[in-house]
């Protein structure tokens, strides 16, 4: 596995860890439809939150959060309505993003509620 591979792995990691201290339950972590994936399914009361992960070693050329495209968010919002209906859900459904930004050994963690909408 390559470098950053292993740092999105990490991320990933890291994002479930600090969503669980934040009092969400984690459904899924790499649920995959079709050409879709989410990073992670966690749910927290009446909210399904669907998170993105972006981990980055540096944000010097551009803010972490808008490296989500449109077309990212429009498989993320297929593949949520695909695990809603799969499971047969009644909730809410956020979309999240964290990003996860290493500085040397640090990681500094922020989390985007509501980073963008469905419709």
């Amino acid at each position: 596995m390559g470098k950053h591979n292993e740092f999105g792995k990490e991320g990933e990691k890291i994002a479930v860890d600090y969503l669980k201290k934040k009092g969400y339950q984690i459904y899924y972590k790499n649920y995959r439809c079709l050409k879709a994936e989410i990073d992670i399914i966690a749910r927290k009361g009446d909210i399904l939150a669907i998170v993105e992960v972006r981990s980055r070693s540096s944000d010097f050329i551009e803010n972490i959060a808008d490296t989500v495209t449109p077309k990212k968010i429009k498989l993320l919002v297929m593949a949520a309505d695909h695990y809603v209906t799969e499971t047969d859900l009644d909730v809410e459904v956020r979309f999240d993003i964290i990003t996860i930004l290493k500085n040397r050994k640090q990681f500094e963690l922020e989390h985007l509620e509501s980073a963008f909408y469905h419709f």
